[in-house]
């Protein structure tokens, strides 16, 4: 048996070529051999009673069900939305009383280590209470004031696209972005620095945690103020660095808010006094024969030999 040869107007799908440019392809097949396979069918008779019959019922249970489960879904999410408002109220209230708290612990704090700055002063001679006071406002443990640079930098406008309505952009001050100012003004000759009320020290942090910025644990918010106190000479040093530069272009490029300008009689807070840890001797005594081989043991006779039966104690 052989194939009916193609009637006229008609493409073998045998003869099809494919090119492999899919744009040459699509204008010279535009339509997919499916279409043809599907109007052939019909061609040859219409579709049965039967199967029409049966379809309809499919058709409406099919229906029935997706609609069933959007109904579910819309309950279900109309039902769990107001727990999800409460849930986050009470987060949002929880997180503002910490806060509050936090700040009110901090101003206590700061009473009370001045009332003992106050009562160290008093116990020490006068060169040696200046010599502290010195060193503290050095290693940022002592609040300082004096004239200095005020480096202010804020989150871009957050544009909308008109199109997809979703915001468009970058905008956000990077916590690197604080990094490289705050070494700048140190580089500058900056004598103490802090960000947003937060005075960095020889141990502070600057990192990201999420969307947040953190200094030293403490969330930091748009706009950031990076405060120094330094010589005259800061500013100049500061806007002639890498980092100033760097800060301008972005500014540019982004569109987030860049400035500096120099402020007399800046007032750092003392930033909070580091948790010292110390290492302690261990309160067990140490077994005479777990010294390493081929030394000895405080206590032992010197010999260097390990007491243990292999010979191969630790």
């Amino acid at each position: 048996m052989t194939a009916a040869p193609p009637r006229d107007g008609e493409r073998d799908p045998s003869t099809r070529v494919y090119a492999p440019d899919f744009l040459t392809e699509l204008f010279r097949n535009p339509l997919d051999p499916g279409y043809a396979d599907a109007s052939a069918r019909r061609a040859v008779g219409p579709v049965s009673r039967m199967r029409e019959v049966l379809g309809r019922p499919v058709s409406l249970v099919v229906l029935a069900v997706i609609g069933f489960l959007f109904a579910v879904a819309y309950r279900e999410t109309v039902a769990e939305e107001p727990s999800r408002a409460t849930a986050r109220a009470g987060l949002i209230a929880a997180i503002k009383q910490r806060e509050a708290e936090t700040d009110r612990l901090t101003a206590r704090a700061e009473q009370l280590r001045e009332e003992v700055g106050r009562q160290r002063d008093a116990a020490l001679s006068g060169s040696q209470a200046s010599r502290l006071r010195t060193l503290e406002a050095g290693t940022g443990l002592g609040r300082v004031r004096g004239d200095g640079v005020v480096v202010r930098l804020a989150d871009a406008p957050r544009d909308t696209d008109a199109v997809t309505g979703a915001e468009a952009g970058p905008s956000h001050v990077l916590y690197s972005d604080l990094q490289k100012v705050a070494n700048g003004l140190w580089a500058a000759g900056a004598e103490a620095v802090s960000i947003n009320g937060q005075r960095l020290t020889a141990t502070s942090t600057i990192r990201q945690a999420g969307e947040a910025i953190l200094v030293d644990y403490r969330p930091v918010t748009s706009p950031y103020e990076v405060q120094a106190i330094g010589p005259g000479s800061m500013r100049g040093k500061f806007d002639d660095g890498r980092a100033a530069g760097l800060m301008r272009e972005v500014a540019r490029t982004t569109g987030l808010s860049f400035g500096v300008k120099e402020v007399d009689d800046l007032s750092l807070p003392a930033a909070p006094e580091p948790q010292l840890r110390y290492a302690e001797p261990s309160a067990s005594p140490r077994p005479s024969g777990s010294g390493v081989a081929g030394s000895s043991s405080p206590g032992s006779s010197g010999s260097g030999v390990s007491s243990s039966p292999s010979g191969g104690g630790r």
